[in-house]
């Protein structure tokens, strides 16, 4: 399989995952914006999680190449909610088990930042999830 072949699998990937992909870069970073079905206050985690396991899978099958993601959630097109990201090192740690899948998922929810209040958020709100 060819580098572009692997790369150019990722958005029906994503799409897959249930990830309602907007617009995806595939370079380095690959930058991914995608439309939440949960359009309240805060990023839906869930989401987040869809769109990091299609690629996780995908970089078990050696079937991409970790590069930093960018992600940014928008409820409407030009409407963004929040941003996050991973980077390319801490997919390749859990891919060789140097990291669990908990401290995976921790790294990427301390970069999360909401667009509304301009800060990482860190805890979650039970009302802003309903």
């Amino acid at each position: 399989m060819t580098g572009d072949e692997r790369t150019a699998d990722v958005e029906p990937a994503l799409r897959s995952y249930g990830v309602s992909v907007e617009s995806i870069d595939l370079g380095d970073p690959l930058e991914l914006t995608y439309m939440t079905a949960f359009p309240g206050r805060e990023v839906h985690r869930g989401e987040i999680g869809r769109a990091l396991n299609a690629l996780i899978d995908r970089a078990e099958a050696d079937e991409w190449d970790p590069v930093r993601v960018e992600g940014t959630v928008v409820r409407s097109p030009g409407d963004v909610l929040g941003t996050w990201h991973a980077e390319a090192e801490w997919f390749e740690a859990l891919n060789s088990y140097e990291i669990s899948e908990t401290e995976f998922s921790a790294r990427v929810l301390d970069t999360l930042s909401h667009e509304s209040d301009g800060e990482a958020s860190h805890e979650s709100d039970p009302e802003a999830d309903r």
